[in-house]
């Protein structure tokens, strides 16, 4: 199986606690119905019905509970795709989202994007940089150092 979770709950201990049914929380229809097809054809959906924005976001779902069913293909395949979204006005949610789950290459493409702009202030107006403070402040440690680093070189 794909996913250590899934085998855990289907075939491991924990099937004893389950009864007929294993229920998904915490998760849309779509994102879910998306999983099992990566689980299944280890390809991501297509996407070519959504706008950028809802495509985005579907992603960002997709790396979520890729992240939370131990799917490290699915979610390295997310953090490419999220690489290729980034602008100021969503780099600091994206950033939050790499932090909290631990994807290191959409990480630093996030922080190379930020220390790369003209204008960090479009960034700072951004809904999601407040949330980056409050969530996420190590992020910035790590921000400062690779600045240093690239003036450095």
């Amino acid at each position: 199986m794909r996913s250590p979770v899934f085998k855990a709950e289907l075939y491991g201990p924990m099937r004893e606690k389950c009864e007929q049914s294993i229920t998904i929380e915490d998760m849309e229809p779509a994102v879910f119905k998306a999983l099992l097809r990566f689980i299944y054809s280890d390809e991501l959906p297509p996407m070519d019905d959504l706008n950028d924005d809802d495509k985005q976001e579907m992603v960002k779902h997709l790396l979520v509970a890729a992240d939370r069913y131990g799917m490290e293909r699915m979610k390295l395949m997310c953090e490419r795709k999220l690489c290729k979204f980034l602008e100021a006005n969503n780099v600091a949610t994206t950033l939050a989202l790499a932090d909290q789950h631990h994807c290191n290459k959409l990480k630093d493409a996030c922080i190379g994007f930020i220390n790369s702009l003209d204008r960090v202030d479009d960034v700072v107006s951004s809904t999601g940089y407040q949330h980056l403070k409050e969530a996420c402040p190590s992020v910035f440690v790590d921000m400062w150092e690779k600045a240093a680093k690239t003036r450095k070189i």
